[in-house]
Order: structure tokens, then sequence, then C-alpha cells
């Protein structure tokens, strides 16, 4: 870890072994002081990362967390992540009741995280491995997220030049995937710069949103990058996309549909800007992601998946279709919570 200070965007820690699971839990406790938790909700967090890293360490195959602040309506929390590749749950509630084991220990892991936590959701298969979700407030939490994401560096890297960013711009929701050209620190900067100005552009339609990204990025390398924004209203989606960003729309009984992103680099030359409508209807999703993910995944190979939770969606096909020699970000949106 760089310095005491866990920025927005998180950061990730290879969970094998007991110092690793250490480290994380002293990163979560001073998280927790920066955005002001208060000391018995840290000591409540410090729990919850020993728990959530103690069965990574001692049950998981391939464990990693994701440590972040949160923050809504002047509000900020601590979110931990956790993902593997072990041997998976059959039921996951049963394996959150306290005195449940399946390793001859008192089972009382899970229990005592979702008794500390402030939110908590999880999704296991059997042979595919467990992701956890975990919010620390000081108060209650607030309402679930219509959107979640996570973006991951290539594998040497800290820094990752896919970036994300959520929004709501005069009762316009809308979300931003991008990819920066290349790896490292000026991909990072290229994604930044769309990101700081995706958050301060005035309302508009997603074409209108990326056309003021392109403009704002032009002392960059430059990203593939896409808007969209789900309207409950009409049912529908409107789309703009440039470059290699995929997006899907999955719909119960449908096959997922691909959205249109044209040829174009934001930041460099003049690219051409086209805005798509889909129809979007209630309880359809909206899947994002990065070329740093292949597209082979289906929800329909995760039985119950695909009415969870936004970021446990999105943490799911990160770990299963994430490519580790590249940047990878994955964002999963709904019309409503």
């Amino acid at each position: 870890m760089i310095g005491d200070v866990v920025a927005d965007h998180g950061l990730w820690f290879r969970v094998e072994s007991g110092a690793a699971a250490s480290s994380v839990r002293r990163a979560a406790e001073r998280l927790g002081r920066q955005v002001e938790l208060g000391e018995p909700r840290v000591a409540d967090l410090a729990i919850v990362t020993a728990e959530i890293t103690s069965n990574l360490v001692k049950h998981a195959q391939e464990g990693t967390l994701l440590l972040r602040p949160v923050r809504r309506s002047g509000r900020a929390g601590v979110e931990l992540v956790a993902i593997d590749s072990g041997p998976g749950m059959a039921d996951l509630a049963l394996s959150s009741a306290d005195g449940h084991s399946t390793t001859g220990t008192l089972g009382i892991g899970l229990g005592a995280i979702v008794r500390q936590a402030s939110r908590f959701d999880g999704y296991s298969m059997p042979g595919r491995g467990t992701v956890l979700t975990v919010q620390v407030w000081d108060g209650p939490a607030p309402e679930p997220d219509w959107a979640g994401a996570l973006a991951r560096p290539i594998t040497g890297e800290e820094v990752s030049g896919d970036g994300y960013a959520v929004r709501v711009a005069d009762g316009r929701r809308q979300v931003l995937v991008s990819d920066g050209l290349g790896h490292g620190p000026l991909a990072a900067a290229a994604t930044g710069a769309a990101l700081a100005a995706f958050r301060t552009a005035p309302a508009g339609s997603p074409a209108t949103v990326v056309q003021h990204l392109h403009r704002a990025m032009s002392h960059t390398r430059g990203a593939a990058l896409a808007v969209a924004e789900p309207d409950p209203v009409s049912g529908l989606l409107r789309y703009a996309g440039l470059g290699n960003i995929a997006a899907m729309i999955v719909a119960a009984g449908e096959r997922r549909r691909a959205l249109v992103s044209l040829p174009g680099i934001a930041g460099h030359q003049r690219p051409s800007v086209r805005e798509y409508d889909y129809p979007f209807p209630s309880g359809a999703t909206l899947v994002m992601h990065s070329d740093g993910v292949v597209d082979r995944w289906d929800l329909a190979d995760y039985p119950g998946l695909g009415g969870r939770a936004p970021l446990l969606v999105a943490a799911t096909l990160l770990r299963d279709a994430g490519i580790r020699r590249d940047d990878a970000c994955v964002l999963v949106a709904r019309a409503e919570p």
C-alpha cells in the first residue's frame, strides 16, 4: 500500500496468507478513520475484515479483496468486495448462520460479518467460488444502488487505465465506462480525465456527453468509452460509445442484445458520435465492460444471479471473464435499484 490514504477507486489485495490478511485489516482500519466512521464502527469494520480475509486464507483459491470508500449524500462508508475461485457453497444463507461449518470450526465467521455489516450480500456456486460484498456505515446503510462496478489493473501495475463513473444529472441516470489507451499511469490519466469531465458535464443526452468528454480529453492519450442512460419512464436505454467498449442488455427470457459503439478514440481527431435507443423493460440489466473482459459470459450460467445486486453481478463476471494480462472493468446497471 502506498501511503495511508485509499483513493475512491479503491485498492486490490491478493489474500493468500495471514500476513496479507493483517495488511488488509490495518488498511481497512485506516480507511475507516479516514472517512470518519467513528471508533466503534472502525472496530466493527476490523472484525468484518478479519473474518473475510480469514475465510479467503483458509478456504479460497485465488482470493482477492477490493477495499474502497463509498459515498452517498454527504456520508461515507467502507466497502469490501471479496472474490475467490474456491470450492464455493451450495447454500450461502445456511453458511452465514452461526454454528454452520464445513471444516469443523465454530462456523461463526460469516455470521459475524452479517451482524457487524451495514449491508451484506453474496453469491456462491459449488466448484465456481464465492463473491461477498460488504458495506460498513456509521448509521443505517443508504438505499441500494441501481448501478455497481469494479475496475482492476493489469497484473504488475498499481493503477488501472480502465474506469467507470455513475451520476444523476437533471434526473438523468447515466453511467460511463472508459478504457484509456495502453496501461499504467498515462492510461489511468486519460480515464481520470474522462471521469472528471463526466461528473461535471452539463446534463444532456449520452451523445452530447460523449462529445463533451472528447473535447475535455484532448490533452491525454485518449480512451475508448461509452455512456449509457437507462430511462424507466420511456422503457428505453440511450447509448453512445466510441471504440472497444462492450455493452449488452440482458432481459428475462431473451437473448442478450449487443449495443453499437462506433470506431474512434475520445480525445483524438474528431470522432463520429451517434446515439442509439434500445428497449429496456423493467427488470432488464445493462452490462458494460472494457476489452479486458472477454464477452463469452452468459448470465444463464449463474442460477439466480441475474436479478441480484448490480455490484454482485459485476464482481462475478470480473472474476470469471476478466483477463489478468489487461486492465479490466465491469459495470452493471438497471433502470431502478
